[in-house]
């Protein structure tokens, strides 16, 4: 039986063998696809640590304005409803205030996204530094 088409005359084969070459290329790969590092998609952020000397009672801002986006497009201020040239002027006399109220935003989850757009424009806008966005637990779970 004749290798790598030579013939099966008894003489001795001149071409080089390939098999322990690839064997050991082979091994070789697997050994470097082995040795990288796994890719993270992680992004490292620096977290604020927690105050282990919380502010005494008394200095805690109680005082929280809340604006709620409702589905038939009303804009709720603490629960009242006003529209978008009276949110900007009850935002201009919160910002006035010391210390400044925080403002809480929150949409309904049925609410629509371009009066969303432009109530956080209007916020914005407004200058209003103590921001943070509310209720986001109800959109944990997407399509329902």
């Amino acid at each position: 039986m004749a290798m790598s088409g030579g013939s099966d005359d008894g003489a001795p084969m001149i071409d080089m063998n390939m098999t322990p070459l690839i064997d050991v290329l082979l091994v070789l790969l697997i050994m470097f696809i082995i040795t990288i590092p796994v890719a993270t998609h992680a992004v490292n952020i620096d977290l604020p640590q927690p105050d282990p000397n919380p502010p005494p009672e008394d200095q805690i801002d109680p005082v929280k304005n809340k604006v709620v986006l409702t589905q038939d497009g009303e804009i709720l201020w603490n629960g009242e409803t006003i529209n978008q040239s009276q949110l900007s002027r009850n935002l201009q006399l919160t910002t006035e205030i010391d210390p400044e109220p925080e403002l809480q935003f929150e949409p309904e989850p049925l609410a629509s996204y371009d009066l969303s757009a432009k109530t956080l424009n209007i916020i914005k806008a407004s200058g209003v530094t103590k921001f943070g966005f509310v209720g986001n637990e109800q959109y944990r779970t997407f399509g329902k």
